[in-house]
């Protein structure tokens, strides 16, 4: 009935060590394709390195990034009772995927701090000033200092053509910052749309290897509340400012030339996500990056250039592949524009400023 109990003990012996030695070259092979990938993902002769979902598919299957949200036990925490029943009833607060969309009211702080800290993250943070926009840096380091993710490791990267221009900046302990050096560009169309691929390899030569998260903020903006880490997620999208009263999808800017590959047609499409914050778990941002950097490329081959560039692109990536996390509209405000009702708490939001005098080509 069991035949191999006639094996005799020799063999499960050699089976045993068998399995030892394969699961340690499991281990190792592991590693190094991790290490492959990331030194060769952005060659652009691999198709296959290009697509991290394709790479690490074909190799893992399913890439698990889940968490499990565990209490700090060694601290004494007390917090208001949840309630399913109570709570904010003005605004939307989950999306149709059961996406949470954060509010103030929705979380609390004390809660989330207890989880989040007890971790060791770091945060990576890419910010791109380039040519006049370098005069928006100091304003940005000053709030961000006393706003955001306050505790927690952040590593700033400034992509800029300014080196001898960044402002002095004192950063907290745990903080610090790299300037990469970038080419002056003649068009702001054309900045827009490289900042995927710029993003794209610092994930691959730097962030990947010390981050856990990474946010891609605009810099010629500034904070001005708690913007912590009810705001980490697997994959994090902002809804925009400027279309978040306007709820009907056919009234958002999506791309509509069906020549392009940010095209997303009439009568689809879910939130207008704003281009000047996303982020999430770095191998996710690094999927968005690269996918969104491929696409440009091909309508560039094709003389296509994007209604917002790389914010098109970030759209159609987003329908696709729905974001774990929302942030509301306090996440990302426009100082020209009105606070409505719901937005009780201003949190990040662009400054007001004359765009024919920081752009090139206005």
């Amino acid at each position: 009935m069991f035949p191999f109990l006639k094996v005799k003990p020799l063999v499960f012996v050699f089976v045993i060590v068998a399995c030892i030695w394969y699961s340690d070259k499991l281990f190792n092979w592991t590693s190094l394709t991790f290490e492959r990938y990331c030194e060769n993902a952005a060659n652009p002769s691999n198709k296959e390195l290009q697509n991290p979902r394709i790479f690490f598919t074909n190799r893992f299957g399913r890439w698990n990034t889940s968490k499990i949200w565990a209490m700090d036990t060694t601290q004494k925490v007390s917090y208001k009772q949840p309630s399913v029943l109570k709570g904010r009833t003005d605004i939307v607060t989950v999306t149709p995927w059961l996406a949470p969309i954060v509010w103030e009211g929705t979380f609390d702080p004390q809660v989330i701090d207890n989880i989040f800290k007890n971790l060791k993250l770091t945060v990576a943070t890419t910010v791109f000033a380039v040519g006049k926009y370098v005069k928006f840096l100091q304003d940005f380091f000053d709030t961000a200092e006393k706003h955001f993710m306050v505790d927690f490791n952040v590593h700033y990267y400034v992509f800029t053509d300014r080196p001898a221009d960044m402002p002095l900046t004192n950063l907290k302990p745990g903080r610090r910052l790299t300037v990469i050096p970038v080419p002056t560009l003649d068009r702001w169309q054309e900045i827009s749309a490289r900042r995927m691929a710029y993003i794209r390899d610092a994930i691959v030569q730097n962030i990947s290897k010390e981050a856990d998260y990474v946010f891609c903020l605009d810099v010629d903006s500034k904070f001005h509340a708690r913007f912590g880490a009810e705001a980490l997620g697997d994959l994090v999208a902002v809804i925009h400012p400027g279309y978040y009263e306007k709820t009907h999808r056919d009234q958002f800017p999506y791309e509509r030339r069906p020549d392009s590959t940010a095209y997303i047609p009439l009568g689809q499409g879910d939130f207008y996500y704003g281009g000047a914050l996303f982020g999430g778990l770095v191998g996710n941002v690094l999927n968005l990056s690269t996918e969104c950097d491929v696409r440009f490329q091909e309508d560039a081959k094709n003389k296509i250039e994007a209604a917002w560039q790389e914010e098109s692109h970030l759209n159609r990536y987003l329908f696709l592949n729905k974001p774990t996390k929302v942030l509301s509209s306090e996440y990302l405000w426009q100082d020209f524009k009105a606070r409505t009702k719901e937005v009780k708490v201003l949190r990040f939001s662009g400054v007001i400023k004359n765009y024919g005098e920081v752009r090139p080509n206005l």
